[in-house]
């Protein structure tokens, strides 16, 4: 497997492929349609090109582990706003994740309810086209918002528009403690009605999830509060408050207790060991009980509701299943052969398809470039 060690070997191996290339970071997401191709790995393009704490920028080459990223962050008290969601438990894939494989499928987790997604988080972006060039846009500071926004466009594109190299962020300091508030016993609609509460109110909650399993089998609700030991002891405090008619309310502080949780739930752990096909489903918030009970599958809701993780059996069309609904569904764990016969990725209206594929002749006239990953 070719595995350029710099940008411009990566930009001549491009230019001289003579046919489709699978693009690979750390291999630990094999979402989307089945790519035929020659494997094409970033992961030499490694290291970090700067990093300046003060300005709360980071650039990093995309091969680089987002491990290695993580750690450099929180040596400096600092983190990445989006928390990632890790794929290899749900996925049961080795390796190592990238940067790169994070932006490119805009991997963002429970907080982005809050602090926006990883898109929202990313400055800038180098990447080599499906010509072989080498584009750039945005930049290594935060007030850089000049020209076309391939940084945004770049982000999701799961490496079908071009090949990332380099990408910038801006960070934020890491939070001194971390709480959950908890609530036994709520039904879905009951759920989606205390999380929108809590997340209308000004606490600062920076994730809220609903799971049907708890404790003793009990549904739980959580809600989490990130920030200063003070200021979070105050917002428990009145969180539970708020909570307190809609049902048993707990509070669970014990660090290791309360970032395990919201680990289980960024991860999807419930259903890692779990067979079948997983999907993942945006909708808004009030329509996530109904959605979900309408996969007739196992499901629990992350932000607010408004996205709804379910497994269902092995080779299940659940667009059909599920008929019209305001929203989208990705199936994010399948077989090959499933993911050959079921679109993974939502299918795109006509004029937004008409879009889609305008910008990948554009960015990538040959073609190869991740080919059909994303069809419909």
């Amino acid at each position: 497997m070719p595995t350029p060690a710099s940008e411009s070997e990566l930009s001549e191996a491009v230019a001289a492929a003579d046919g489709p290339l699978r693009v690979i970071g750390g291999g630990t997401r094999p979402v989307g349609r089945p790519v035929a191709g020659a494997a094409l790995s970033v992961a030499g393009l490694t290291g970090v090109e700067l990093y300046e704490p003060g300005a709360l920028t980071i650039v990093v080459r995309a091969g680089t582990p987002l491990a290695e990223v993580e750690a450099l962050l929180a040596s400096e008290n600092q983190r990445l706003p989006f928390e990632p969601m890790d794929h290899r438990a749900l996925l049961g894939t080795a390796g190592e994740p990238t940067i790169g494989g994070v932006v490119a499928a805009n991997v963002s987790g429970p907080r982005r309810i809050q602090a926006g997604a990883c898109r929202d988080s990313l400055i800038g972006v180098r990447f080599v086209d499906g010509r072989g060039e080498v584009l750039k846009n945005g930049g290594r500071v935060m007030k850089n918002v000049t020209g076309y926004d391939l940084v945004k466009l770049m982000a999701g594109s799961w490496g079908t528009l071009g090949v990332l190299t380099e990408v910038a962020f801006k960070v934020l300091p890491a939070t001194e403690q971390q709480a959950s508030v908890l609530i036994d016993g709520l039904s879905g609609h009951q759920a989606v009605e205390a999380m929108a509460t809590a997340l209308g109110s000004p606490f600062e909650v920076s994730g809220a999830a609903h799971l049907p399993w708890g404790g003793g089998g009990t549904p739980v609700t959580m809600l989490r509060l990130e920030g200063f030991a003070a200021s979070v002891e105050y917002r428990l405090g009145r969180l539970s408050e708020l909570m307190a008619p809609f049902g048993a309310v707990r509070a669970e502080v014990e660090p290791d207790a309360v970032a395990s949780a919201w680990r289980a739930v960024r991860d999807v752990l419930p259903f890692a060991e779990a067979p079948g096909d997983v999907w993942r489903i945006s909708v808004k918030p009030s329509d996530g009980p109904d959605v979900a009970a309408r996969t007739e599958g196992e499901t629990f809701l992350d932000w607010g509701g408004g996205l709804i993780w379910a497994r269902v059996e092995e080779g299940t069309d659940l667009r059909a299943r599920l008929g019209a609904f305001a929203g989208h569904a990705t199936l994010v764990r399948a077989s090959e052969e499933t993911r050959a016969r079921i679109a993974p990725f939502q299918p795109e209206p006509a004029p937004i398809a008409a879009l889609s594929q305008g910008l990948r002749d554009k960015f990538d006239p040959r073609g190869i470039l991740n080919p059909g990953l994303m069809a419909a």
